[in-house]
């Protein structure tokens, strides 16, 4: 018999609204409802379990921020909790979440609780364009409590040299990733194509993804019409998608409710255990390595070792995809390779699933879910990103409790969460000789190379921003061999520091 405090999902549900006319786009309350209502029919139990919800925590919905989230959702589905939560800006929100509430409920803090999120940028986009405006409710009474850490992702001076978009500031990890592995650039992007090609065939099999369509590596790595290079060395379809419209909710609570309730267990999946971790330092140009990720790797370790479960004993990965280094910075993290015939989603992930906003792990937790309840005796990961690989979150679920003589397994110290050399030292104004540490090309929609950003050394070791002069020869050179080492000079100016290579 499973122990009564142990923490279930009892429900999870998913929406998605395709093709919709603006003038008739549901709200993000309605597609919440809507997932919300699936989740309590998953339940077993139907709308009846909506009415016994102690507690409902929304994921920060950034396209849209009315009064009180929680109490408009409350209000949607009949619900009348004691606790209302929000969260803060971040893709890691979701797991966070699970592992705040399940402690909750362990505390005997919380009985029910509702746990999800939605995106909507893909129908205020379509609204925008048509001049159309969404009569979407913004109040919800009552002060709801905060949740997660609302710290800017980046610095002012980082702002000043355009790293202030996820889709600008990730190809500094991946290029300087490339580098430390000796990869040609061209024959590094195959392999991330041939990575995420196997995203694309679970997103296909996926009735809420938002391109269900599966591609090849070499449509994913090859830039084209259909897929314009973003910003070296990442084309479309290798970032996140968050013009979407998606929603989804967990259900949750101990397994003696889960049983006073009278859901069927067939439906229970157990919560083993979670991590989280922040990197530090925080900012990315004061990380003194663009090519690691500690804390990441420390969350996905300290929730494997509160399950008690080896990485080798999983059956499934969702591992977070915002961008390819994401994935592989997590698959090095854990020793687990890039091609694992277990796979690396259950989702489809960011760029294919679709990416909606702050709420895709709840997707991945309700995909998990499912994958986990068809097949008995089985596990997985899940794991979370926030800002630019800087707030991580992950969780182990199973389909079975945990055994009472489960194996112990060794946290990793605090310590490891966080870079051992120590903040770079960073220069504002620097002046002189100075080499390459990562670099990325930004390109206009028409294909055209136009803005260089790096990141250096000075030859004392402090380290710069910097832009390179606007160049389409220089451009076209870094896009076409190794950047990353190479020599130059750096000049202080406004409102961006110049590097010019040799």
């Amino acid at each position: 018999m499973s122990d009564e405090t142990s923490v279930v999902l009892i429900g999870v549900g998913q929406a998605v609204q395709r093709d919709i006319d603006p003038a008739r786009a549901r709200s993000p309350v309605d597609l919440m409802a809507d997932a919300a209502r699936t989740a309590s029919v998953d339940s077993g139990l139907g709308a009846s379990l909506l009415a016994k919800i102690s507690t409902v925590a929304v994921v920060d919905i950034f396209a849209w921020q009315p009064g009180n989230a929680a109490r408009l959702l409350a209000e949607a589905i009949g619900a009348k909790p004691s606790r209302e939560i929000v969260s803060t800006l971040g893709g890691n929100t979701p797991q966070a979440y699970v592992n705040y509430l399940a402690r909750e409920i362990g505390a005997g803090r919380c009985g029910v609780a509702l746990m999800g999120g939605a995106n909507v940028v893909g129908s205020m986009m379509k609204a925008r364009a048509a001049g159309v405006r969404l009569d979407w409710p913004e109040g919800g009474e009552g002060t709801p409590e905060h949740f997660g850490d609302d710290k800017q992702g980046s610095s002012d001076y980082e702002n000043a040299h355009a790293l202030y978009l996820p889709a600008h500031v990730y190809p500094l990890f991946e290029n300087a990733l490339r580098a430390r592995r000796c990869l040609d650039p061209q024959v590094h992007n195959l392999r991330i194509g041939a990575m995420f090609e196997e995203f694309t065939k679970v997103a296909a099999k996926n009735p809420y993804a938002w391109f269900p369509v599966a591609r090849t590596a070499e449509e994913i790595a090859t830039a084209s019409d259909a897929n314009r290079i973003v910003a070296f060395p990442y084309t479309k379809y290798m970032n996140a998608v968050m013009a979407v419209d998606q929603a989804a909710v967990v259900l949750m609570t101990s397994v003696a409710e889960a049983r006073r309730l009278g859901v069927p267990e067939d439906r229970w999946v157990y919560f083993w255990g979670g991590g989280e971790a922040s990197e530090n330092p925080w900012y990315v140009s004061e990380r003194p390595r663009l090519d690691f990720c500690p804390a990441m790797r420390f969350a996905s370790l300290q929730a494997l070792a509160r399950a008690g479960v080896s990485v080798d004993a999983l059956d499934y990965f969702d591992f977070y995809s915002c961008f390819p280094v994401a994935v592989e910075l997590g698959c090095e993290g854990l020793g687990v390779a890039e091609n694992d015939p277990r796979g690396l989603t259950v989702t489809g992930g960011l760029p294919y699933f679709g990416g909606p906003g702050n709420n895709y792990t709840t997707h991945a937790i309700a995909s998990m879910a499912d994958r986990l309840r068809a097949r008995p005796g089985t596990k997985g990961l899940v794991t979370a990103n926030g800002w630019y690989l800087t707030k991580h979150a992950a969780g182990v679920y199973a389909s079975a409790p945990k055994p009472s003589q489960a194996a112990t397994i060794a946290e990793p110290p605090l310590t490891e969460a966080s870079h051992r050399e120590g903040p770079a030292k960073l220069v504002r104004e620097p002046q002189g000789a100075a080499v390459v540490e990562s670099y990325t090309v930004l390109y206009a929609r028409d294909g055209r190379p136009e803005t260089g950003i790096v990141v250096g050394r000075l030859e004392s070791g402090e380290r710069f921003l910097a832009h390179t002069p606007q160049d389409a020869a220089i451009l076209e050179e870094m896009v076409t061999r190794e950047a990353v080492g190479r020599r130059g000079s750096v000049q202080a100016a406004s409102p961006v520091n110049i590097f010019t290579p040799e």
